[in-house]
């Protein structure tokens, strides 16, 4: 009971100087429980989703995915025939069926050519209008869609897009363009995860998705009264024999739910890796509080020890101290994560993907979470500064306070962290100098978590040789006050290390990832200028196939030299080794595309591939199956017949672009396809004629103008595109190392502030021989400068070296280009010291406010 009201009594005498830990073990635990919130509540809108619109079972083609959508090569979802429906009626335990039609490899405009596919990757969902659908929609304008010119759009994408009754839009498939006015807007009655959705009457639908009539790619089927669903997908089964996919309600909604838990679980997993960032960041702001306050109370402590309180007595205190800190910290933090994690709905819905509050899902296992890893964190933290407090003697209480060994680190600390250090460099050598990417990338991990905790050992060693350089530097120049500054962070290298350490591990993380983005995009701009011949690639960003109608438009183009069509299929190899290999990838193009692609050969030469009945392959390929010029492989294309083809072209295996790629001509792939089976382009490439590429790149642009879903780049636009495309993946990255970072710099803060009370007597001394208010502040503001930069060079010299190990690694995949971004590392070294700077002002505001002789008279 004793040590309950001790402890209690120092938590609330300290409670300013506990704040900031607080708040660090909150924002962790707030991050945690966001995460979890918001992933759950995904999952709650999705699973309503799912079980609103699936009919109890559901009939679809046997090429249709588990989800139901559109898996074909041609750009037509795969479809059945309407005498499928008369059938499934017959079925025993049917109450209704009905056919319906439906694609999501479709592209809808506007009037004036603009896209109407959500922004944030849901998809564009077009089909016949049924009564399954009309248990989830509700028509709140206009009427249902009857004949060919009419079509009704959902009221999230015509609040969107501004769409209103008799508006034209057009439907892109691979059929054709199709044009309808919009004859009614209908509303959700569950949530709309940001997925756009048109329906049209059903014959419209068939002729407009599939370009044929009496056939349909789903049967809805209810059951009769007091049939579940399993006995009724056993009687439909029976009675269609086998020839379809028959799935009851909840095998639909698990298939759908299975195909987005991939996404949510990467999202779920990436958030909660960034959260323990932050709360290995936390761990060093909670034993620099804690070692500082038990060193401004040794005396308290010694006195405590002197009329008759034992080492476990004190180590208890602390202990509970640290235990109320996490239970305060991470009841605040799960408040505070189910707030995050409604920002984050609002910030989707922003993003076009639109998650109701009414969903908001808090299972009781998350503020569990929550707290047992606030609390254990916290306190696991404070053990060490708790030990050191039970090791205080009796005699403690005639000295001042802090103990004089706290000012050196220990030569076996050093020695420890000089291990730590050597083993991690020598695993991420041997990470360099690996031979195959997947044995390396084992030796990279090893080599970033030793290094790193080599560092965080070694650090207050460190701290004495970097705060003396960086003090020659930059502090000797303000004269008096810069020595002071200087020798201030040298007087404990161990908390200068500990508080440099929390925001090492935030920016090692950054340089590495952008030496690591760097180097990708410099290697792949090589790779591109090395190997890429054709002057313009159309593609769609959305992975949409080409349809014919844009692939004539791309070739009615006046200023091209050639034009290249590239497709992908898959086949049944049979190598002469005898084996057979499902479902390979095989890539049928034009001719031309052996000089729009510069592909290495080792043997051979790939055009000949391009030959009737031919085809090249890659050299691990033809050596893992004995395979030589000359050889025959047998390939069952997809969709079509088998076919022997000769091998004429081996090319290299160490490739980026296009690596594993085995080609033949779209011309021997039509020889063994039907036309109506044949796999749409993928990509299409466009070299201009001499002297005509800034015309033949507006020719090019005007001609897809009624074709928005495709972009037409030339190689700058390809390779600014890829910087892009990773820069927008680093910055979100950055944007999640921000809470290691922010709680990094609230250690510089609190390390600052319980410093600051420490010195009290020391500062109150220097006011009163002439030291003024504005060079204390300079000083406190240059001690947190110079804490910062030694965080900041410990952390970017070895982001550098992960970064650089990394990207030997990427070399043995082809990205052979190593390229340390300067720009960004030097302007994150620049804003440390700002850091520094910032962490200092509330600090150095409350030295100068100090009255100077309560200052000295300060035990």
């Amino acid at each position: 009971m004793t040590v309950m009201k001790t402890s209690m009594r120092n938590f609330f005498a300290h409670k300013g100087r506990m704040a900031l830990s607080a708040i660090a073990v909150l924002l962790s635990v707030a991050f945690v429980c966001g995460t979890l919130v918001f992933t759950d509540t995904m999952s709650t809108t999705f699973d309503k989703l799912f079980a609103a619109t699936t009919s109890d079972v559901t009939v679809s083609a046997k090429g249709a995915s588990d989800t139901g959508e559109t898996t074909a090569d041609n750009g037509k979802p795969p479809v059945m025939p309407a005498s499928v429906l008369g059938e499934v009626r017959k079925a025993q335990g049917v109450k209704s069926a009905e056919g319906t039609v439906f694609s999501t490899s479709v592209t809808v405009v506007d009037g004036d050519k603009e896209n109407l596919s959500p922004s944030s990757g849901a998809p564009t969902i077009v089909g016949s209008w049924n009564g399954n659908d009309a248990r989830t929609m509700k028509i709140t304008s206009g009427a249902a869609p009857q004949g060919a010119g009419q079509i009704m759009v959902d009221a999230d994408t015509a609040d969107k897009h501004d769409l209103k009754l008799g508006d034209e839009i057009g439907v892109i498939s691979a059929v054709g363009t199709h044009t309808a006015k919009i004859s009614a807007i209908a509303d959700f009655t569950v949530t709309n995860p940001g997925a756009a959705i048109f329906y049209l009457d059903t014959k419209t639908a068939q002729r407009t998705l599939v370009g044929e009539s009496d056939v349909y790619t789903n049967v809805n089927v209810t059951a009769a009264a007091g049939v579940s669903d399993a006995q009724l997908k056993k009687n439909v089964t029976a009675e269609l024999g086998g020839a379809f996919q028959v799935k009851t309600a909840k095998e639909t909604a698990d298939a759908n739910q299975k195909d987005v838990a991939g996404f949510m679980n990467v999202m779920k997993y990436a958030m909660l890796g960034f959260a323990g960032i932050a709360f290995l960041v936390g761990i060093f702001l909670i034993i620099n509080t804690f070692s500082m306050l038990v060193a401004q109370r040794t005396r308290e402590i010694g006195l405590m020890r002197a009329i008759g309180s034992s080492r476990k007595q004190v180590n208890r205190s602390v202990l509970v101290e640290a235990l109320l800190l996490g239970v305060v910290g991470s009841l605040l933090g799960v408040g505070a994560g189910v707030g995050l994690a409604i920002g984050l709905m609002k910030l989707m819905g922003q993003m076009g993907m639109e998650l109701s509050t009414d969903d908001l899902t808090v299972a009781w296992t998350t503020p569990v979470v929550g707290l047992v890893l606030g609390v254990i964190v916290t306190v696991l933290a404070a053990y060490l500064p708790a030990r050191r407090a039970g090791k205080i003697s009796p005699m403690a209480a005639l000295r001042d306070a802090g103990a004089p060994a706290d000012a050196k680190a220990g030569w076996i600390r050093a020695a420890i962290g000089t291990v730590l250090t050597g083993t991690g460099g020598f695993a991420l050598y041997l990470a360099s100098a690996a031979d195959k990417a997947k044995e390396g990338s084992l030796w990279l991990g090893l080599g970033i978590v030793l290094s790193l905790i080599g560092f965080v050992v070694i650090g207050p060693l460190l701290a004495g040789a970097v705060v003396r350089v960086l003090g020659a530097v930059l502090l000797r120049m303000f004269g008096p006050v810069g020595r002071m500054a200087e020798r201030n962070a040298l007087r404990n290298p161990r908390r200068t290390g500990a508080t440099g350490a929390a925001l090492m591990i935030g920016l090692a993380l950054v340089a590495c990832l952008s030496v690591v983005g760097s180097s990708m995009v410099a290697s792949a701009t090589d790779q591109l200028d090395k190997t890429v011949g054709t002057d313009f690639i159309i593609q769609s960003d959305r992975s949409q196939l080409i349809t014919p109608q844009a692939v004539k438009a791309v070739k009615s183009s006046p200023d091209l030299a050639h034009v290249t069509e590239y497709r992908s299929t898959q086949a049944d190899f049979t190598t002469p080794d005898g084996k057979t290999l499902k479902d390979t990838a095989i890539t049928a193009a034009d001719p031309t595309y052996a000089t729009d692609l510069r592909t290495e050969t080792v043997a051979g030469k790939l055009p000949d591939a391009y030959k009737a009945d031919s085809m090249s392959v890659h050299e691990k390929f033809a050596k893992d199956h004995g395979i030589h010029l000359g050889s025959k492989i047998k390939v069952a294309f997809k969709d079509g017949s088998a076919a022997d083809l000769t091998v004429r072209a081996i090319t290299s295996s160490d490739v980026v672009i296009d690596a594993g790629s085995m080609y033949t001509s779209i011309a021997t792939l039509a020889k063994y396809v039907p036309a109506d089976k044949m796999p749409l382009d993928s990509l299409v490439f466009a070299s201009a004629k001499d002297g005509r590429q800034d015309a033949a790149y507006a020719s090019l642009k005007s001609a897809l103008h009624d074709y928005p879903q495709y972009i037409v780049r030339d190689q700058t636009d390809y390779k600014d595109a890829l910087k892009d495309q990773i820069g927008q993946l680093l910055n979100m990255i950055y944007g999640l190392l921000a809470l290691a970072i922010i709680v990094a710099i609230l250690g510089v803060v609190n390390t600052l502030a319980l410093s600051v009370v420490e010195r009290t007597r020391e500062i109150g001394l220097m006011r009163a021989i002439g030291l003024s208010r504005r060079q204390l502040r300079r000083m406190i503001r240059m001690e947190s400068v110079v804490i910062a930069l030694f965080g900041a060079l410990l952390g970017l010299g070895l982001g550098m070296g992960w970064g650089a190990t990394a990207q030997q690694l990427l070399a043995l995949e082809g990205l052979g280009v190593l390229d340390i971004p300067w720009p960004t590392i030097i302007g994150v070294f620049i804003s440390s010291a700002f850091v520094g700077l910032f962490a200092a002002l509330i600090p150095a505001f409350r030295a100068g406010r100090m009255n100077v002789l309560n200052a000295i008279a300060t035990e």
